[in-house]
């Protein structure tokens, strides 16, 4: 694979001190890079990577960037610090950034009621819906299960429109009470963007453009639709197949405007990224213009604990963790008693992941354009470690074979089970399941004769078609895209049909179990 490098000229002499009895010596930038280097080699090689980007700031100035791999695997086209990566999650850190600014110009407060900007937002109860505030559409604690809706723009494309996503909250049943506890949530921030559209008067690519990328010089970023081929450098999403990685998903000619794009829409380039970065680890927010892109107090909001997270298992063994929390589109914890606020960003065939150490001045940024989930969780241990705890670095295998030996000891219950007995399921034999079915927030799917076997297919969800599989008594959806790797049983009872994750640890966006479906019409 090809390679660009870039780091900092500046040099800085190699000192050591005696703390507690013991030598603790700092590295050098070179020592560093090459540190850097050997851990990136080792994750792009163990785990394939099409492409990737990544960049260290410290003391406030970006001292290592290096980038590998290409746009699309076996193009030729080789990724670079202005190739642009769809940055998922990461995006939410910058829409709460530009309702920030319009609290900063008295057009919008975090207290404000849903209603006051969007009088047709409702909630499933009515009283949710009068006292859900701005600041609970982005701190993930409205009661509803994790998840919840993804499926109106996950698997991507979709036909869903930012006003069916709004209309559907209120078919949507909590699992939890609202504001008790932490689930992650992508529809409250499509809901969030309305919002700042609202407040802002324009719609929320305009304000993304107007208040984030202009001010900051973030000039490759993109919000919205736009020319893939005259705006160039963009990467494609990627998943292992066989021996190699392939293009899932790939971009059309004109990138359409995506009604997600408040929860996870933006792209950006390394470069762009490092810039996001920097201005946050700048005690003066100052924007290109050397005025304040933000007031102190609005970054003190977003930065603030507002909602307390579990801290699993391996944020403990791993991290030395004690406190996890989410702010206003930020992650809140500690590493090793460093404070850390960051992000990741995970889509089909893309993850991301940003980490800032405000009190070290420093942090770190990577793009992916393939299946990056191990790789990125090994990556952003381990590129922790040079800002909290250098001493106790660990390499790469070491996070690797811990995550290995996290999956061989998943209990059963969170195994995924053996359907390779499955087959055709047939139409003569499910005559009395056949039919129309409507989900009041979903909409319809038919469940219908295809020859001698029977079909599933979303009427709003381009990607949800695929065809029955018996796995003894039990039946499920075999997905005709390929990509889409979570599958459903099917459950019914009379009128009614009921999905469940055949593997019950998928990506909890596959939320089959919110949808209630009620036969509505026999097939046409």
């Amino acid at each position: 694979m090809a390679v660009a490098r870039m780091r900092h000229s500046f040099v800085r002499i190699a000192f050591c001190s005696l703390l507690f009895g013991v030598v603790s010596c700092a590295q050098t930038p070179a020592q560093s890079a090459a540190s850097f280097d050997a851990l990136v080699d080792d994750v792009v090689q163990r785990y394939r990577l099409p492409g990737l980007a990544i960049g260290v700031i410290e003391d406030g100035e970006v001292v290592y960037t290096r980038t590998i791999g290409e746009v699309v695997a076996g193009s030729g086209e080789k990724v670079d610090a202005d190739t642009l990566f769809k940055i998922a999650s990461n995006g939410k850190a910058m829409t709460t950034g530009v309702l920030a600014r319009l609290v900063d110009a008295g057009k919008l407060d975090w207290n404000d009621p849903v209603t006051k900007h969007l009088p047709q937002f409702r909630m499933y109860d009515p009283w949710v819906t009068q006292n859900l505030q701005v600041r609970d559409l982005l701190i993930h604690n409205s009661g509803l299960r994790e998840g919840a809706g993804d499926l109106m723009f996950w698997p991507e494309p979709t036909l869903f429109t930012r006003a069916d996503i709004i209309a559907a909250l209120a078919h949507l049943k909590p699992l939890h009470s609202f504001r008790s506890r932490y689930d992650y949530d992508n529809l409250m921030y499509v809901v969030a963007g309305e919002v700042a559209a609202a407040a802002g008067g324009a719609s929320y690519e305009t304000l993304v453009q107007r208040e984030l990328f202009a001010p900051l010089g973030m000039t490759r970023c993109r919000v919205g639709g736009f020319d893939r081929e005259s705006v160039g450098n963009v990467a494609q999403p990627h998943m292992r197949q066989y021996d190699g990685n392939v293009v899932i998903r790939a971009d059309e000619k004109i990138v359409p405007v995506i009604p997600s794009a408040a929860a996870g829409g933006i792209r950006c380039s390394l470069n762009d990224m490092l810039a996001w970065m920097q201005l946050w680890l700048d005690p003066d927010l100052k924007s290109r213009d050397g005025k304040p892109w933000l007031s102190q107090a609005q970054r003190t909001a977003l930065w603030s604990a507002h909602t307390p997270m579990p801290i699993s298992k391996r944020q403990r063994d791993w991290d030395g963790s004690r406190f996890n929390a989410y702010g206003y589109g930020w992650r809140l914890s500690d590493v090793d008693g460093v404070w850390r606020v960051a992000h990741t960003g995970t889509l089909a065939g893309m993850f991301s992941a940003v980490n800032l150490f405000p009190e070290k001045n420093g942090g770190f940024v990577f793009m992916i354009n393939g299946d990056g989930a191990d790789a990125r969780a090994v990556l952003n241990s381990a590129l922790a470690k040079h800002f909290t705890a250098p001493d106790n670095a660990k390499p790469a295998s070491w996070y690797a074979q811990a995550i290995e030996a996290e999956r061989a000891g998943k209990p059963a219950e969170k195994r995924a089970p053996d359907t390779s007995s499955r087959r055709p399921a047939l139409a003569r034999n499910m005559t009395q399941q056949l039919g129309v079915y409507r989900d009041p927030w979903f909409g319809e799917v038919m469940v219908c004769a295809a020859g001698e076997e029977v079909r599933f297919a979303s009427a709003r969800s381009t990607q949800l078609h695929g065809r029955l599989m018996q796995v003894g008594e039990r039946v499920l959806v075999d997905w005709d895209e390929e990509s889409v790797d979570v599958e459903p049983w099917l459950h019914f009872a009379g009128a009614s049909l009921t999905l469940s994750k055949v593997d019950p640890d998928a990506d909890f966006s596959y939320d089959y179990e919110d949808l209630a479906f009620t036969r509505v019409a026999a097939c046409p």
